[in-house]
């Protein structure tokens, strides 16, 4: 068996966990859930959103399953993601999309990865007031060769493993000279050791606009922390949005697989979550872990359910619950 740490999230985390945990063990995969607390559910009784607890069940397992957790919006507790990613130095964040069958979309053969580093950048959390009446405030973006390389090298590994032709740096070194264009520049670096992968630079607005225009064109793209945050919801938006967008943060010990989705909790208790991007992301955790096969089942039953249309969630334009929609995946398996 393989302990994988589980963490239920907030909001519509528990139902759509509940969901994934039903398709993924309907797999027959050799899994031993240890479920952990983390988010607004856990202050209560931990007195912190990420208790340490938590923490030693993901140094030990070294694969967890994470639903969406709730981050205060100006105040309160800050991110739980951004701290589970830098206290467990998990450096690379890998959102990888690929257009559904069956979904009406503009867009037709859209199958790239969002490759961001996660640890730096302005998501690094240093920032502060720089007047004693709070009237301006600073944040400082911080970018060093080492997390930029390690980052860039993970892209171009991916690449290779996964069979793709083509890296993409994306950056905005016309103008951050020093930070993005030490970015890259060891991009350039690291390219020159992988000749049989093309490799491209953008500024990160082209980028933006190339993405909407012909986004088949593109294959991996690395970039920094806040360019990755937005182009990886701007390339989920591609293939009908973050609910069928799946993410992992992976570090050199440690992989914590995450729908990349909020927490909706509009919807919240209602049994009509789409729980597809965290059933995804536990077919990139089955890969990973070694179960190929049972993650291609799983992924092959998810998107079949998908074409179909008969037994989708509202976001997709069914009226199927969550239970239901599991439950159709789980009888293609």
């Amino acid at each position: 068996m393989i302990r994988v740490t589980l963490i239920r999230g907030d909001g519509i985390g528990p139902e759509i966990t509940d969901a994934a945990v039903a398709m993924v063990e309907a797999t027959g995969a050799p899994i031993e859930w240890d479920e952990q607390p983390a988010g607004a559910s856990a202050i209560a009784v931990h007195s912190t959103p990420f208790p340490k607890v938590t923490l030693d069940s993901i140094r030990q397992t070294r694969v967890a399953l994470k639903a969406p957790l709730t981050t205060p919006v100006g105040g309160g507790y800050r991110s739980v993601n951004v701290g589970m990613r830098q206290e467990l130095d998990l450096y690379a964040n890998i959102r990888p999309v690929r257009t559904f069958d069956g979904l009406p979309n503009r867009y037709q053969g859209v199958d790239l990865v969002v490759v961001r580093e996660n640890t730096q950048g302005l998501y690094s959390g240093i920032e502060h007031f720089i007047d004693p009446k709070k009237d301006a405030a600073q944040a400082i973006s911080f970018i060093s060769r080492f997390a930029s390389e390690r980052v860039i090298r993970y892209a171009f590994e991916y690449a290779k493993r996964n069979h793709r032709k083509k890296v993409t740096l994306v950056h905005k070194a016309n103008i951050l000279k020093l930070t993005t264009g030490l970015f890259l520049e060891v991009g350039r670096e690291v390219a020159k050791q992988y000749p049989e992968i093309t490799f491209e630079d953008r500024i990160v607005d082209a980028m933006a606009m190339n993405l909407v225009i012909r986004p088949e064109t593109f294959d991996v793209l690395v970039t920094t922390n806040l360019f990755g945050d937005i182009l990886s919801d701007l390339t989920a938006g591609l293939i009908g949005g973050l609910g069928l967008a799946p993410g992992a943060n992976h570090g050199d010990d440690v992989t914590v697989y995450e729908a990349i989705h909020g927490t909706a909790p509009d919807i919240a208790g209602r049994g009509v979550a789409n729980p597809t991007a965290l059933t995804l992301s536990a077919c990139m955790m089955l890969r990973d872990i070694g179960h190929p096969d049972k993650a291609d089942r799983l992924e092959d039953a998810v998107r079949a359910v998908i074409q179909a249309r008969e037994t989708v969630t509202p976001d997709l334009g069914g009226s199927a619950s969550t239970h239901d929609f599991a439950q159709a995946v789980i009888a293609r398996l």
